[in-house]
């Protein structure tokens, strides 16, 4: 990391230029990889790059929109999740830089960890750096992680790290994770505790308090622009959502991470089902007609 240059920002990033961006951006960059110098198929490695927010202060009243919305008590702490929604314009601004390799809207988010080193109050002000690493082949494309880190002061509070895949040109595409799907749609789902009645709207609700105003989340008709069948709900909702139902049971320090599968078309019913495992607790949703699984997690108390 001591060679990637920081930009520190004067202010997040608004969604009204990142979104144009992304969009020109993920039509542009196929073209020009089939110009000569570029060459087809070729893809450059992740820029030596990381963006920057110093000292937000945290607004009480976001917060409990933001709880609200998934489903959290509000607390004096905030919601596991929530500092992911203000390190999310940043990496936005880094994927959408032109040093960057790949077109924003075909990128698909796999999985999510979150650690969660000690509690952040609303009173605190909160700095953020986020940058990419581990450019790696998989089978079916190209495989990165968007790497977010708060600190209070000099001290680390919160880490995120998002998994990104880059559909195309793989080594393998019929490799074991196709498999996986098929089996699981096979595969009886889990017992489940309770049903989540999900409405269609849950997507521009989530946008409008987290920023993230993807096109495949807001309607039906830019969804289906987008090669979705109708608008889905966020997976970094979903992931908010679960751990919401979870919340009596969470540690105030914790690691908590998700694999993304199936998406969720809205409005939807889904079940959500748990039980103890490795020292915490397992956890998934799944379509609550067809059995079909959209997300499945694990928490545990950090040591220490």
């Amino acid at each position: 990391m001591s060679d990637v240059k920081t930009r520190t920002l004067d202010g997040p990033p608004g969604a009204a230029s990142l979104y144009p961006r992304a969009v020109a951006g993920s039509y542009a960059l196929p073209f020009l990889r089939k110009v000569p110098v570029v060459g087809p198929g070729k893809v450059k490695g992740l820029p030596d790059l990381a963006f920057a927010l110093q000292d937000v202060a945290l607004d009480a009243g976001h917060v409990a929109d933001y709880a609200r919305v998934c489903g959290f008590t509000l607390r004096d702490a905030l919601p596991p999740t929530y500092l992911h929604i203000l390190a999310f314009p940043l990496q936005m601004r880094l994927m959408t830089d032109g040093a960057f390799p790949f077109g924003v809207l075909g990128l698909v988010h796999v999985e999510n960890r979150i650690d969660v080193l000690r509690p952040v109050t609303t009173g605190e002000k909160v700095s953020f750096r986020v940058h990419a690493e581990d450019l790696r082949d998989h089978p079916r494309g190209k495989q990165f992680d968007m790497v977010s880190i708060a600190t209070v002061g000099d001290e680390r509070v919160w880490e995120g790290r998002s998994t990104y895949l880059r559909r195309g040109g793989g080594t393998d595409p019929n490799h074991p994770g196709d498999a996986a799907k098929k089996d699981d749609k096979k595969s009886a789902p889990p017992v489940a505790e309770s049903i989540w009645k999900i409405p269609g709207d849950i997507g521009r609700r989530y946008g409008a308090v987290s920023g993230d105003r993807n096109p495949i989340h807001l309607h039906n008709l830019s969804a289906k622009a987008f090669g979705m069948p109708r608008a889905i709900a966020h997976g970094m909702w979903l992931k908010a959502r679960a751990l919401a139902q979870l919340e009596a049971e969470l540690p105030p320090t914790l690691s908590v991470e998700v694999r993304f599968k199936l998406p969720v078309l809205l409005p939807a019913t889904v079940g959500f089902s748990s039980q103890a495992a490795e020292g915490g607790r397992a956890f998934a949703v799944h379509d609550a007609k067809k059995g079909l699984p959209h997300l499945d997690g694990h928490f545990a108390a950090r040591a220490g």
